[in-house]
């Protein structure tokens, strides 16, 4: 059995280029829908630095804290999506839907080019 982080993990993981997920859609997906708060932790974890953590929002689409905050901007706007006039994702628009939008391969399986 994976553990709660390496389960939100997988889910990060596989958010498509142009796409957002926020913290709770994640809890939902795994099956622990009110640890939304525990989905934003377990992006402090450096072995998980690696993932697209910059499509993971708040359920309003607001972005990350400042410290993340135009990094996590610019990265979205270059994939493609558009923003409100106060910087918010148009979270309407560009929430991932798996059943719509599919579930791409987890990108752990591509090889890292350096």
């Amino acid at each position: 059995m994976k553990t709660f982080n390496e389960q939100v993990y997988d889910i990060v993981a596989r958010i498509p280029v142009g796409r957002v997920a926020t913290f709770g859609q994640i809890a939902r997906m795994i099956g622990r829908p009110r640890m939304a708060r525990f989905v934003g932790y377990a992006s402090n974890n450096k072995a998980s630095w690696h993932l697209p953590w910059h499509r993971v929002v708040f359920k309003d689409g607001s972005l990350c804290g400042a410290g993340f905050f135009e990094q996590q901007y610019k990265a979205l706007k270059a994939e493609g999506v558009k923003f409100t006039k106060d910087k918010k994702v148009l979270i309407e628009q560009f929430q991932w839907d798996p059943d719509r939008d599919g579930v791409p391969m987890d990108i752990r399986d591509f090889p890292l080019v350096f």
